[in-house]
């Protein structure tokens, strides 16, 4: 893919899923890649596919949601490549459990993950990517920051808030007119194993609701979600829906309002998993 040779490009949860993708579309395409995560085996098979490839890399291991870490590391990735082009905060955990019975723990650690991580990977990168007159911001929220269903509120939350965030942030590039495109990332279903690796509450089947998902839900392969979210940062898009069932439930919600709400609480009455 055209535009990113010789880019510096950061990418957080890369062990797997569309972060492994990233890395090896980015580099595939010329790029560099910084590549972390918390999970060291799937981030020592990514980092052996970029090898084979060719790439050059740097790999580390990161908890995002650990502020200090991430500022440091962010220092440590401009150091070493002398500059970065591009920060793709992707890294993400999902819960589900109603809020009548989710611990607050529970919650806050979705929050810390997904959303947090996302603040800290955005402000420990923003300094480097002016500095490098061509800067890119690409967080990744998902379709549950388009609507919201029963049984995700922790992560909904999540992402509700990682869109308002990017979408703030671009206003706030243009106004001050810095070097730096921004861009708000909803994924639809994609096949990966972030339902099967999910948490729960007690007495709730995950592994019926992660099947559910992996066989009618999870429509978009990870290389091609990738594809589909560098086509749009190459384009400097502000927003992307990555697979035909997040434009269609856009567009759904854009029609009915907050009507989507009891068609989805009672699709989910017949369809999803409850606790038991």
């Amino acid at each position: 893919m055209d535009g990113f040779a010789g880019k510096v490009a950061v990418v957080t949860g890369a062990g797997s899923g569309i972060g492994q993708a990233l890395a090896l579309e980015l580099a595939r395409s010329g790029a560099k890649v910084a590549i972390s995560d918390v999970n060291l085996e799937g981030l020592a098979e990514t980092e052996q596919q970029l090898k084979e490839i060719g790439a050059e890399f740097k790999t580390d291991r990161l908890d995002v949601t650990e502020r200090e870490a991430f500022l440091l590391y962010a220092d440590a990735v401009q150091d070493h490549f002398g500059k970065v082009n591009q920060i793709y905060n992707n890294a993400g955990i999902a819960f589900t459990g109603d809020v009548e019975v989710t611990p607050f723990k529970d919650i806050e650690r979705v929050m810390d993950v997904d959303y947090w991580g996302v603040v800290n990977g955005t402000k420990a990168f923003l300094p480097h990517l002016i500095a490098s007159g061509d800067g890119h911001v690409i967080n990744v929220s998902s379709l549950f920051g388009i609507f919201s269903v029963p049984g995700q509120a922790a992560y909904n939350s999540a992402k509700f808030a990682v869109r308002g965030f990017t979408e703030a942030l671009r206003q706030e590039m243009l106004l001050a007119r810095h070097p730096v495109a921004v861009t708000t990332v909803h994924p639809g279903g994609i096949k990966t194993a972030i339902v099967r690796n999910a948490t729960a509450v007690e007495g709730f089947d995950n592994a019926a609701l992660a099947k559910m998902f992996d066989t009618h839900l999870a429509r978009t392969s990870a290389p091609r979600a990738a594809h589909i979210i560098l086509s749009a940062v190459r384009k400097k898009r502000a927003r992307v829906l990555v697979g035909p069932d997040a434009k269609a439930m856009d567009v759904l919600v854009r029609l009915t309002g907050s009507a989507y709400q009891r068609l989805f609480a009672t699709v989910t009455r017949r369809l999803m998993p409850r606790p038991k």
